[in-house]
């Protein structure tokens, strides 16, 4: 079942997702001793990891029990502007100030794209489990639709066996890495953060429109046995029917 929530702003719907964060992950350490979320790039995951940092919620968390993962990132070494986890490093761990994270990224600088997906699978296996199930993976959403590295018509959309895989983005002229459906579909909590009226094209064929996973990725994400929770601010939600 799709929850929509939708909030004022871009800077609510942040707060939003921060408490839910909090809330999966008190849960997840209670039952199972570990916390494992997929982070997400961009400008509003980017302001949700300020406030996970910052001093209304870094002390209601066990930093030590949860476990780092990204969803997806460009094939670029870690210190690059373009790096998903520069800017995680930069606005979440970093502040944290903690050396007792367990953060595991992609090594883009070692290896074809091929090998560098070939061990962040393997990482992922060895940490998580053999069939991974993740507590929380945060996700964004493109103007095209797309979602994590999960380009329209692309590779990564066909594969069913792998959980990590290099994918051709025909518009780029370039790989990127991502977490494939297997793994997002087998998520216990998939959250979008979608906010802005430049998203509201792409949100309201997404979650209304004909469904074309193919031509519109984040259609493809819908966790078999978990929560699928979209958090949206009223610029991005204005388009929709409800």
């Amino acid at each position: 079942m799709t929850e929509i929530v939708v909030k004022r702003d871009a800077a609510e719907v942040a707060r939003e997702a921060a408490g839910l964060f909090v809330s999966f992950a008190d849960e997840a350490i209670a039952t199972r001793g570990r916390f494992f979320t997929a982070l997400a790039g961009g400008s509003t995951p980017k302001a949700l990891y300020r406030l996970l940092s910052g001093p209304e919620f870094k002390n209601k968390v066990d930093w030590s029990k949860i476990v780092f993962f990204f969803g997806d990132e460009r094939n670029v070494p870690p210190d690059a502007e373009e790096s998903n986890f520069r800017m995680a490093r930069e606005s979440l761990f970093d502040p944290l100030g903690r050396d007792d994270l367990n953060v595991f990224r992609w090594a883009t600088e070692s290896g074809t794209p091929s090998e560098v997906a070939s061990r962040y699978e393997s990482t992922i296996l060895q940490e998580v489990g053999e069939q991974p199930i993740f507590d929380l993976i945060l996700l964004g959403l493109g103007l095209d639709a797309h979602t994590a590295s999960l380009f329209p018509f692309s590779p990564a959309l066909r594969e069913a066996t792998r959980f990590a895989i290099e994918n051709w983005v025909e518009k780029f002229n370039a790989f990127r890495l991502t977490m494939t459906l297997k793994v997002f579909n087998a998520a216990r909590n998939a959250v979008f953060v979608v906010a802005g009226g430049d998203k509201k094209d792409a949100l309201r064929i997404v979650l209304e429109g004909d469904r074309d996973p193919q031509a519109f990725p984040a259609q493809a994400v819908s966790p078999k046995d978990g929560r699928l929770i979209w958090l949206l601010d009223e610029a991005a939600a204005a388009d929709l029917s409800g």
